[in-house]
């Protein structure tokens, strides 16, 4: 029998008076949770009371959002702990997803419609005055992630969850999340983003399960009582890190289960002995020296200081989850003895690799596994995914680096490597095939290739589009493959439709189930009956009306954020995401230019009218995204201010992309761009939600775009550039981009005009490092090379579009066929192809 565990909700001791009032309460009408209106109502006005201190006089719309919130909270509670009870009664094997990122977004709205309250919350708050919308916008994003990665870890919990998969989430409580974006004179500023600047009712501080994580000193081997070789880690600095837990509610299952993030102190809070002799400074260094590890998300790491805390941040939050599995684990069973079968570990990218080298630590070092038994284990329980084809984004760390902050860890890397690399020996593996797998890179600087961990620590490796992943078997880790073949495999990424349809566009979801019923929301492969209705006129002018609201609601926005009155007949042409070179936001730009100096020198030409609408954000360091940014908007601040293109072209950033926007976008695009340079981008998720919410895709073949077009039609979306095998035949030539340059003159114009000041007044070459970048610097992703192909096809746009009832039929079309891109196939793929895992559903 499975002993209980210490995070179990009561106490199972029989003869426990606790437990015996528990069951007993447990089987009472739970009046305090109940769902009704007047009880809503009641746990609203009691929040705002006896949590906030406040009354009718006094509450703020703050405390309002509050009150609401903790009132929802008690209704996940009941049901988080029945939850977690039913893992324990079933020792269930349980999944672990280690993420460095979770971009969750705000919590409210997306629990009301989980737990199935939202219209219940609505009449409860309109019965005592209060608008529910109003305050959703009290509530700040959890913006604990970068884009795509941490977004795509925030869906998937929530399947995970609507599939009642017994899953955990780990990662960093950053008391500071991706930067708020301000854009000043055209350039992106950073200023802290403050998201627990109030407190977050969502999380629940656990200080009882708190762990101790070593940093730096230094290793002594010894020989135990049996004679055995062993190591110890001696002299390290600790910090300590308490975990926080935050209900993440299944669709309307009655499952709640667990993201658990990780917050650093320090050891010693301060040293009394400094503090009594008046070195107040050095009393408190210690500790700020320690918190910095959860202090923000991605410090700058261009500097080595930067470099070094990005290291503790990733070790950090893998110790603490590495000790809490097998603890929870120990707590179950008696040793190790079927580990594998209890616990499934996934990397989310190479952030967590070193959670290879630290279960090898524990098990070596702290519970006497023999080395091979140990590796044996690890690798049962690892699966990896992999989400970059970009050698640079492949982390790698100095050994010198390595070895100071994590001497211990280093040590095992390098005996896994000596034990990998005479293995290949014996195979006959080639010295080139042996130096490019090895898990240290040799060379001027040697460095620890973490992807390389991660592959060969684990059983599974997958990407996470079916381009991406015969990319990674034939390219990037093409001699892993050769020698692993079954260890690869892919699993397309997917978006919930409950945050990404019943959430951001519920009059969209409203609609499908007014003629589909319910039950879509969890079989989005339902939404294929949609498909006569493409056919049907009284639908497809419905459908334009909500299209129309969703811009309308967007135009909103942007004109209380960017002071901006947008067109709402115009096409809404949208590209949003992560600012970098490999997205292509520059080739949009050229294309906007392109249509600009075209109507300048032309003034009879009637363009369709088009709002280009950008956002995202430029990581810190990288120069090049925000000259970007400050491109776009100096284009921006040239057409928006001509009369002469009034009316016919107009661009927008959209400052601080966030998720809490990104609902108001992805409903109101009629265009998604979609441009990576073929074989850059590995997936996208954006892509997705964009023609889930119908609108039409301008891409090339890449990432997961390939997949779209397939299942969309090749009929219904507009496809442009090089494949991938274009690419590199173009690249083996030799590439040379003064050559389209100068052979289209229209993008030699656009490129001149960047160059001449046209969108610089007073600053004629202000835009020379963009131009050199295209013209002396190679042009790395290729936009000159797509620049004509790019064009025409955004003129087949603009014939679709003067066609109302064609566009609709695409995008209708576009929504009833993207069933496939559900997180919920991706989770239930991964929980049968990967994890080996059963759903543990709540009676």
């Amino acid at each position: 029998m499975p002993k209980p565990g210490a995070e179990m909700a009561l106490n199972r001791n029989p003869q426990s008076a606790e437990a015996r009032a528990m069951e007993r309460a447990r089987d009472l009408p739970n009046t305090r949770t109940a769902t009704d209106v007047d009880s809503l109502r009641r746990s609203f006005l009691d929040h705002l009371q006896f949590s906030q201190g406040k009354d009718e006089h006094t509450a703020t719309a703050l405390d309002r959002y509050l009150a609401l919130a903790y009132g929802v909270r008690d209704r996940l509670m009941r049901h988080w702990i029945q939850t977690q009870q039913a893992y324990y009664l079933h020792d269930a094997k349980r999944v672990y997803y280690l993420s460095l990122e979770f971009l969750m977004g705000k919590a409210l709205e997306n629990n009301l419609i989980n737990l199935g309250l939202y219209d219940g919350a609505r009449e409860a708050l309109a019965g005592i005055g209060v608008d529910l919308s109003d305050l959703f916008t009290e509530e700040p994003d959890a913006g604990l992630g970068n884009g795509g990665l941490g977004r795509l870890a925030a869906c998937y919990l929530d399947s995970m969850a609507t599939l009642a998969l017994p899953a955990y989430g780990y990662g960093i409580r950053y008391e500071f999340g991706i930067f708020d974006q301000e854009i000043r004179d055209g350039w992106q500023v950073e200023r802290p983003e403050e998201w627990l600047r109030f407190g977050n009712p969502w999380e629940v501080a656990r200080p009882e399960y708190e762990v101790p994580v070593a940093f730096y000193g230094r290793t002594e081997a010894y020989h135990d009582e049996q004679g055995r070789y062993r190591v110890r880690w001696v002299d390290a600095r600790h910090v300590l890190g308490t975990p926080y837990d935050t209900p993440i509610a299944g669709y309307r299952n009655g499952t709640v289960n667990t993201l658990r993030l990780w917050r650093a102190r320090a050891s010693t809070e301060f040293d009394l002995a400094d503090f009594n002799r008046g070195d107040y400074l050095a009393a408190v260094e210690e500790k700020n020296l320690s918190e910095n590890i959860s202090k923000v998300l991605y410090p700058n790491d261009v500097t080595v200081m930067g470099k070094e805390l990005r290291l503790q941040q990733q070790y950090f939050f893998v110790a603490c989850s590495i000790h809490d599995i097998v603890n929870r684990h120990l707590k179950m069973h008696e040793g190790f003895e079927g580990f594998a079968d209890k616990v499934a570990l996934q990397l989310n990218d190479t952030h967590p690799a070193i959670a290879v080298a630290e279960l090898m630590r524990v098990l070596v070092d702290e519970h006497g596994f023999e080395w091979d038994d140990a590796w044996e284990t690890c690798r049962a329980v690892f699966g990896y995914t992999n989400h970059t084809l970009l050698p640079e984004a492949l982390e790698r760390w100095a050994v010198d680096l390595f070895g100071r902050v994590l001497p211990r860890h280093l040590e095992i890397i390098l005996e896994v490597n000596r034990r990998f690399l005479a293995g290949l020996r014996d195979r006959g593996v080639d010295p080139a095939a042996m130096a490019r797998m090895s898990l240290i890179e040799e060379g001027p600087v040697r460095q620890v290739r973490m992807a390389n961990l991660a592959v060969v620590g684990s059983h599974s490796v997958n990407g996470v589009a079916a381009l991406h992943t015969e990319l990674l078997r034939s390219d990037l880790f093409k001699d892993f493959d050769a020698l692993w073949p079954e260890r690869f495999n892919n699993k397309t990424n997917g978006v919930t439709p409950r945050r990404w349809m019943l959430q951001a566009n519920p009059e969209l979801a409203r609609m499908i189930t007014e003629v589909l019923g319910p039950g879509w929301e969890t079989d989005l492969d339902q939404l294929r009956r949609l498909e006569p209705l493409a056919g049907d006129a009284a639908f497809r002018r419905r459908f334009r009306e909500v299209k129309r609201q969703n811009k309308e609601l967007l135009a909103a926005v942007v004109q209380r954020e960017n002071g901006i009155t947008l067109d709402v007949d115009s096409i809404f042409d949208v590209q949003v995401k992560r600012i970098h070179e490999y997205k292509r936001q520059l080739l949009d730009v050229l294309h906007v230019v392109a249509q600009y100096l075209r109507i300048k020198a032309d003034p009879s030409y009637q363009p369709v009218p088009r709002t280009y609408l950008f956002g995202g954000k430029a990581a810190p360091g990288y120069a090049m995204a925000k000259w970007h940014i400050k491109l776009v908007n100096a284009v921006a601040e040239v057409v928006n201010h001509d009369l002469d293109v009034r009316g016919r072209i107009a661009v927008v950033f959209l400052k601080n992309y966030r998720v809490s926007l990104a609902e108001r976008i992805f409903p109101a695009a009629d265009l998604s761009e979609q441009i990576s340079t073929a074989g850059k981008e590995a997936s996208g998720t954006g892509n997705m939600k964009f023609a889930l919410n119908g609108a039409l895709t301008i891409g090339t073949l890449d990432g997961a775009n390939v997949e779209i077009r397939e299942e969309v039609g090749a009929e219904n979306f507009f496809l442009f550039g090089l494949t991938v095998e274009q690419v590199k035949e173009l690249r083996r030539r030799g590439y040379d981009p003064w050559e389209y340059y100068r052979q289209n003159r229209e993008l030699k114009g656009v490129v001149d005009a960047i160059a001449g000041g046209t969108f610089s007044p007073g600053q004629p070459r202000l835009f020379q490092p963009i131009v050199d970048s295209l013209l002396n610097g190679g042009d790395p992703y290729l936009c000159l090379a797509d620049f004509a192909s790019y064009v025409r096809c955004q003129e087949e746009v603009s014939q679709a579009y003067l066609d109302p009832e064609r566009w609709t039929r695409m995008a209708i079309l576009n929504v009833a066929r993207m069933g496939k891109f559900s997180s919920d196939r991706s989770i239930r793929e991964y929980a049968e192809q990967i994890w080996n895992v059963q759903p543990v559903k709540l009676e």
